[in-house]
């Protein structure tokens, strides 16, 4: 889960935390965060309760998808990319709609910021389980994976390179061809490509998590059979 830590990451926990001095929320009173905190409907479009944008609302948040590239470090070439946005009431739906073409058997990383402060991240990897067992498991958890800004998950085919994260920020992204498949299902689900579109990532944002989370959180990873430390950030 490599490409998206390039991203501005402000995580925040519970109750509002030192802000930098350029912050948008520098000035606002403990009122006005928590009314800016409570508003999750922009337009047409619902956020989870896992991020909520900056307080100038520089981007504004909405659904849609557009194409990027990945650079690939190891082998020079350049990787492309979906990336989308989708509305909260459709959103893990879309989710478990994208990884199913990614084959019956996958690998699967979860991330996770929890206690991690810094921006670091550990990773935890498990390799080959079912495609129906993980949808199953995920299904269990569907509350933790939309709401906790401190963990994402990704879904890997073990046999190409391709590639399903469903991040901290909430966002959907795909990567490695062919597209197309992902891109029929987005559209389907009524999500328009939009290549001027800008995420929520792209601007000041905060993260939300509690520690009713962070022990979901653990009993998922058990369930994935993910006890030790894959990678860390």
């Amino acid at each position: 889960m490599g490409f998206l830590k390039k991203f501005f990451r402000n995580v925040f926990h519970d109750e509002l935390q030192t802000v930098s001095a350029a912050s948008s929320f520098e000035q606002l009173t403990p009122e006005a965060l928590e009314t800016h905190l409570k508003v999750a409907r922009y337009g047409e479009f619902t956020l989870t309760d896992a991020i909520r944008p900056s307080y100038d609302l520089k981007v504004q948040p909405r659904q849609g998808y557009r194409h990027d590239l990945y650079r690939d470090e190891a082998s020079g070439n350049n990787v492309p990319v979906i990336m989308a946005a989708a509305s909260a009431e459709v959103l893990f739906d879309v989710f478990l709609e994208l990884i199913e073409p990614l084959g019956r058997e996958v690998d699967v990383v979860l991330e996770t910021s929890h206690h991690h402060g810094g921006g670091h991240h550990v990773d935890l990897y498990r390799e080959s389980i079912d495609m129906p067992v993980l949808k199953s498991t995920l299904l269990d958890y569907e509350d933790l994976l939309l709401n906790d800004g401190c963990m994402g998950i990704a879904v890997l085919n073990p046999n190409r390179p391709q590639e399903v994260q469903f991040d901290e920020h909430k966002l959907l992204i795909v990567y490695g061809s062919p597209l197309e498949r992902f891109e029929a299902i987005l559209e389907k689900r009524g999500l328009s490509c939009n290549e001027q579109l800008r995420f929520i990532t792209e601007a000041e944002h905060v993260h939300s998590s509690n520690e009713r989370f962070f022990g979901e959180f653990d009993q998922l990873k058990t369930r994935l059979g993910m006890d030790l430390e894959y990678e860390l950030h």
